[in-house]
């Protein structure tokens, strides 16, 4: 792999069903797999998944409505 910083984000507008889908697709992959396989302009990078990773789930509710859920996993 090479030495440069790769950095992935994915932002889009779908149901809510679709993003549960797309959570569940990553939560099955991790939990099947020890590694995740990203591709994003050409550039294909393997991340290896140890056993034990560090999760934190983080939820914001604004006044007025807006809000936000956050996950993050790392090791």
């Amino acid at each position: 792999m090479s030495d440069d910083l790769f950095e992935h984000e994915t932002e889009a507008t779908m149901t809510r069903e679709q993003a549960a889908a797309r959570l569940r697709a990553l939560a099955d992959a991790l939990e099947r797999q020890n590694s995740l396989r990203v591709v994003q302009d050409g550039r294909d990078v393997t991340i290896s998944v140890p056993d034990t990773v560090e999760y934190e789930l983080e939820v914001e509710v604004e006044p007025g409505g807006a809000s936000e859920i956050e996950v993050s996993i790392s090791w």
